[in-house]
């Protein structure tokens, strides 16, 4: 494998942002801040927000544990895409094509699609069943309204790649305000959330716990968001030194992890606000997001707690979808090296998540969305390892890699991390298969 020429990874913003050559450690840092918020929002999206809301209306705080496992496994496998991206220059959908023969290459391609298009549709139903709780608008005409959201990333993309960060970052403080607010008028226990984040046997052994902890577990780390930082990582001007690789290496792991704990944060605040809210008053089978939002206001006392859960479901689907869109361009570009215009990309996307989508409406009704969600969820756990096995290949492979590849004690916990995810989610599909039959 050798590092042969290739086009740059996003082309109109490859490089375009410049690190300052001063020696200041939070000016480095801001320069470098960006990417790892980009790629946060995979980790709050609306696939995520049932099955934390099942967690904790169901079994309270016990669930944080799972929850905080999985979020120091994305921190692990983010590091590994900062790592390929700044060593060779090369996204992973470009190392893929690169190192593998052109049908695996092909077949690599096609599941990432599909798992986009995935990823795609639980977002726009999240910001479609937005619509209809904070407006009332039917959910039919709330997934076609957001087909248009390619507007504004176009518009910014135009403009600057650090407009598109900006929007992105805006959108996640939104997220985590409106959680944060929630915490609030919810009041949880403090020593039942310390206690959650340690680990509990009863989890192995309680069967529904254990089934609710592995959709924790298999959802989180979403296979386009590996593609995704690989490319990213590379919007940043640094020298092409060993030193300064090194240097950036460094700071794009730690904006991704700072990013990857406020994703941790609003994922624990939602299980965190089940658990108060619905758990200790006893409405312990609310898993559905439409009826967390008309039970929160009238079970907390207080007016807006339904609103502003509203509001942040759909600033998480409207992050989850922009970021989905420079995915499905780094991936076409990158394994077939065919480069649409963006809105042509876009609108592709967003016909493959509308059609199933408008589909399921029109002949099943509203109430089919939560099975939509579901489904979406297990495509994406289909997907998953065949994005985490390859990173972990290529950044311990020292011939790509270099003085940069994966040392021992990682290597070793990024094979176990793999395995783990490739084991959790064919149970996961095992157990979805059966109960659906």
């Amino acid at each position: 494998m050798s590092l042969s020429e290739h086009r740059p990874s996003l082309p109109e913003v490859h490089r375009s942002i410049p690190i300052p050559n001063a020696k200041g450690f939070w000016r480095k840092l801001l320069a470098f801040a960006g990417p790892g918020y980009l790629v946060s929002v995979g980790y709050m999206d609306p696939g995520n927000w049932a099955t934390d809301i099942a967690g904790g209306s169901k079994f309270g705080y016990t669930l944080l544990s799972v929850v905080l496992l999985s979020n120091l496994m994305a921190i692990l496998l983010q590091s590994l895409c900062v790592r390929l991206g700044v060593a060779t220059g090369k996204d992973l959908a470009q190392a893929c094509r690169d190192y593998f023969s052109p049908r695996i290459s092909f077949i690599l391609w096609v599941l990432c699609e599909i798992a986009i298009a995935a990823c795609d549709l639980a977002e726009l139903l999240g910001s479609a069943i937005a619509l209809q709780l904070l407006f009332g608008l039917p959910l039919i005409w709330g997934v076609c309204i957001t087909a248009f959201d390619v507007l504004a990333l176009l518009f910014l993309q135009g403009k600057g790649f650090r407009y598109v960060e900006g929007l992105i970052i805006l959108l996640v403080a939104t997220v985590g305000i409106c959680f944060g607010a929630e915490i609030l008028f919810s009041r949880p226990d403090v020593g039942g959330i310390l206690q959650g984040y340690v680990p509990n046997r009863e989890i192995l052994r309680n069967p529904q716990m254990l089934y609710l902890a592995i959709g924790i577990l298999g959802a989180t780390v979403m296979p386009h968001n590996l593609y995704l930082h690989s490319s990213i990582v590379q919007t940043r001007n640094w020298q092409p030194t060993p030193k300064k690789r090194w240097e950036a290496i460094k700071f794009g792991t730690i904006d991704s992890t700072v990013a990857l704990s406020f994703a941790l944060f609003i994922n624990s605040a939602i299980l965190i606000v089940a658990a108060a809210t619905f758990h200790s008053s006893g409405n312990q089978d609310v898993a559905e997001i439409q009826d967390a939002y008309q039970l929160l206001s009238p079970l907390l006392g207080v007016s807006a707690a339904s609103a502003i859960f509203g509001i942040a479901l759909l600033a998480s689907g409207q992050s989850s979808t922009l970021t989905a869109t420079l995915a499905g361009q780094i991936v076409m570009e990158g394994f077939l090296q065919i480069k649409l215009l963006p809105w042509i990309r876009r609108l592709a996307t967003r016909l493959i998540a509308i059609v199933p989508a408008l589909i399921a409406i029109v002949f099943f009704g509203e109430q089919s969305t939560g099975g939509l969600l579901v489904f979406s969820q297990v495509i994406l756990s289909l997907q998953l390892s065949f994005a985490v096995i390859p990173l972990v290949m290529f950044t311990s492979d020292r011939r790509l890699m270099g003085e940069f590849v994966n040392p021992r004690w990682l290597k070793v916990t990024a094979w176990a991390v793999a395995i783990l995810i490739a084991g959790l989610n064919a149970w996961l599909l095992i157990q979805t298969v059966v109960n659906w039959m």
